[in-house]
């Protein structure tokens, strides 16, 4: 739960202030660099001194951004009671930074940043730290730009930032170090993406395929990531997909690549069970099953994205579980064209996207979306529970490496589609921009977060190899547009605390292949766009976010407040699957501890297939105006001790999705939630979704399932509903007003 606010801090004596302003003088005469020490090379220059300099706020006319500037420690620019802050400083022209020294009032800076920017907008972080200790702290940094500033996001007080004296340190006509170049005709994507064309022999893709599947059929939670592309061509192979393996094709249709073989999941190594195959993936791929073989076989749970591929034949079938003798809880398919038929067979739930079903879909169980699907059933719920939407009212596929005609490999961005049915690509051509892959910094396991901004601050996009990727500060994305790819579902850990990755409020910024972990330190969110109180309207080209994870446990104990908080307006989420572990190592309620999976403060904000599970208070809150959701998925926490640890005020435990009272406008269409309470079972959710009650805010076919009867759940959505248990297990609602 989160803990109560802390009472103000009692007003400080001016003597306290006087004193301190001393001591800092002391501690700033003894900290700047002393010129000709080091007579073996220049010494940095005082550079910021008399800039003009800026604040996000200021406490009042007495404490402007200018004092922190001025040379004098008795004067100083303090800000509003409140986070975030920022003091920048305008150093005239681009300089390399070597040090920066802050001088702190009393009201000091438990968290901060410092930044660094050659047009004050788009920001590269030098320096973060959550535990600052006030005083007078000297950093070494390692950059250039023309402006600086510090970002403060945790005061350690109840008042503001305040800052005696802001020292910038370095050498003018700063240029900065160049990343790696990135050839586009022979990029170097690591040990663990294997590329192929049609002249590798059969044999030796094949061979490669088997020792990828024979370790990873069952490492669910290890480091090994994998990715095989194929480029355009004719192929025999039979892809058995285990754990955090991604096929994909590097062609700019699916068709351009044709497997005669297989792309399938199966759960044998489950005993049939497929709830359990996670974090996989087919992608850009075109399939011709072998003679006298009419069914493929796509066994998957979450986080297993079967997109924009292509199933050849009418007469053929893919199966989403195993076959009769297991569970299965997906899904995603997605820019898909199957030419035959889609079984669902024991999938509890599933969401379909922009495809093409050739012979239809058949089989349902609890929750099953089709949105802008040609050739989905006709619409009924429940039993057959379909939700069927027409079409998708605003999406950008997700982007995809491929390999043009010369041979360059390129990253191709699909264009915004509004009002859409069907695929992008099949029998048209995909609308959309192609970036040459010289324009990306490939990064690889072991560079730092600072490599990486250098990167973006120079201008590049990126793409994350194979790999687990540990990062101390936060990737910080500036520049709108920009695109980040994964291959082979690329992790990017949060070490010491820090927050992944913080995108800013600017247009068009795409983050699609990537999961994130945190790590054993708390941090406080893994993934943040936009900061706090952003506005701006992004409508004409919203970020989106596509096949984005976040595990919290699994491997070790993990542990982040909130996994992803959205605060910029009309981002789009294209398939997310927040996750607190509730198998395999570090798993606990005091140990992987994760308060809430999505916070939504944007307004206008659209996810299509949303799914979060395991939180500990609510698993989605959303604050914004003119949200809407296709599909979503939640299972709630497993493991409250008991009812008194879950306990939400007075009420029960925690809603799967709560809107917020302020909200006066959202939409929500086909969502399940579920218990399973196995630590104990006489733990009570007073209900599944929690709502104002406003004509404008409408949800449509609903579920909850207590499953296998262990457990309650009260009431479906506020104090509607009947109470799914151990004699009653699943209960649906289709409007709500």
């Amino acid at each position: 739960m989160t803990p109560p606010v802390p009472p103000p801090t009692p007003r400080r004596r001016p003597t306290t202030r006087h004193l301190l302003a001393g001591f800092a003088v002391a501690l700033v005469a003894a900290l700047v660099p002393t010129v000709g020490a080091a007579p073996a090379q220049a010494a940095p220059t005082l550079l910021s001194q008399g800039k003009p300099a800026t604040a996000s706020s200021t406490e009042g006319a007495a404490f402007p951004a200018s004092a922190a500037v001025d040379g004098n420690t008795g004067t100083r620019w303090s800000s509003a009671f409140s986070d975030p802050q920022w003091l920048r400083v305008d150093l005239g022209s681009r300089a390399t930074l070597t040090q920066v020294t802050l001088v702190w009032e009393a009201a000091y800076a438990r968290a901060f940043q410092i930044q660094v920017s050659d047009d004050g907008n788009a920001w590269t972080t030098v320096h973060s730290t959550t535990n600052g200790t006030g005083g007078t702290q000297t950093v070494t940094v390692s950059g250039a730009g023309r402006y600086v500033r510090m970002y403060g996001t945790q005061r350690a007080t109840g008042y503001g930032y305040s800052l005696w004296e802001f020292q910038v340190w370095g050498e003018t006509g700063g240029t900065g170090n160049p990343v790696e170049p990135t050839d586009p005709r022979n990029p170097n994507f690591g040990p663990n993406t294997y590329v192929f064309d049609p002249s590798t022999p059969t044999a030796t893709i094949q061979s490669r395929l088997n020792t990828i599947f024979s370790q990873q059929e069952t490492n669910q939670f290890g480091p090994q990531r994998y990715a095989v592309l194929f480029k355009p061509g004719n192929y025999t192979a039979d892809v058995n997909l285990g754990f955090f393996t991604q096929v994909a094709g590097l062609g700019m249709s699916p068709d351009d690549v044709n497997l005669n073989g297989h792309v399938r999941v199966e759960a044998f190594w489950f005993g049939g069970n497929a709830t359990q195959n996670f974090w996989r993936a087919a992608e850009n791929l075109s399939v011709t099953l072998p003679a006298g073989v009419q069914v493929e076989r796509w066994a998957v749970s979450q986080a297993a994205p079967y997109r924009r591929m292509h199933l050849r034949g009418a007469q053929n079938q893919i199966q989403l579980w195993n076959g009769g003798d297991g569970w299965s809880s997906g899904g995603l398919m997605a820019d898909t064209r199957i030419d035959g038929l889609v079984v669902s067979g024991s999938q509890q739930q599933w969401y379909s996207r922009n495809s093409e079903f050739g012979n239809g879909w058949t089989g349902s169980v609890w929750n099953m979306v089709f949105q802008g699907v040609a050739g989905a059933p006709a619409p009924h719920f429940p039993n057959p529970s379909h939700t069927v939407i027409p079409t998708t009212p605003v999406v950008r596929e997700k982007p995809f490496l491929y390999v043009d005609g010369t041979g360059e490999y390129r990253v191709f961005v699909p264009a915004l589609r509004t009002n859409s049915t069907g695929t992008s690509w099949y029998n048209k051509t995909p609308a959309g921009s192609s970036i040459s892959l010289a324009d990306f910094f490939i990064v690889r396991p072991g560079t730092s977060a600072a490599t990486i901004n250098t990167a973006l601050a120079q201008g590049k996009n990126l793409l994350f190899t194979p790999g687990v990727h540990r990062v101390t500060e936060p990737i910080q994305v500036n520049r709108a547009n920009t695109v980040i790819l994964g291959l082979g579902l690329a992790t990017i850990q949060a070490d010491n605390g820090t927050v992944a990755m913080r995108v800013a409020d600017v247009d068009g910024v795409k983050v699609a292949g990537i999961m994130f972990e945190a790590g054993t330190t708390n941090s406080p969110v893994l993934m943040e766009v936009g900061p706090a109180g952003s506005t701006a309207s992004h409508a004409a080209n919203p970020t989106s976010l596509h096949d984005v994870f976040f595990r919290i446990g699994g491997p070790g104990v993990g542990r982040a407040t909130t996994s992803l908080v959205v605060n910029s307006r009309n981002v789009i989420g294209d398939h997310m699957w927040l996750w607190r572990a509730d198998h395999g190592d570090g798993i606990g309620w005091t140990l992987n501890t994760a308060d809430t999976g999505l916070i939504v403060n944007g307004d206008d904000v659209t996810m299509y297939g949303l799914f979060v599970e395991h939180y500990q208070t609510y698993q989605t809150i959303w604050n914004g105006n003119g949200g809407r959701t296709y599909f979503y998925q939640n299972e709630m926490p497993y493991d409250p001790p008991n009812q008194a640890a879950w306990m939400n005020g007075s009420t029960r435990g925690y809603a799967a999705y709560k809107v917020a009272d302020s909200v006066t406008s959202h939409q929500a269409y086909g969502l399940g939630s579920y218990c399973y309470f196995n630590v104990n079972p006489s733990v009570v959710a007073e209900r599944a979704y929690e709502v104002p009650n406003n004509p404008n805010v409408r949800f449509t076919n609903m579920v909850t399932v207590s499953l296998g009867g262990v457990g309650t759940i009260n009431r479906m959505i506020n104090g509607t509903g009947n109470a799914v248990n151990t004699a009653n297990q699943v209960a649906y609602l289709t409007t709500y007003p």
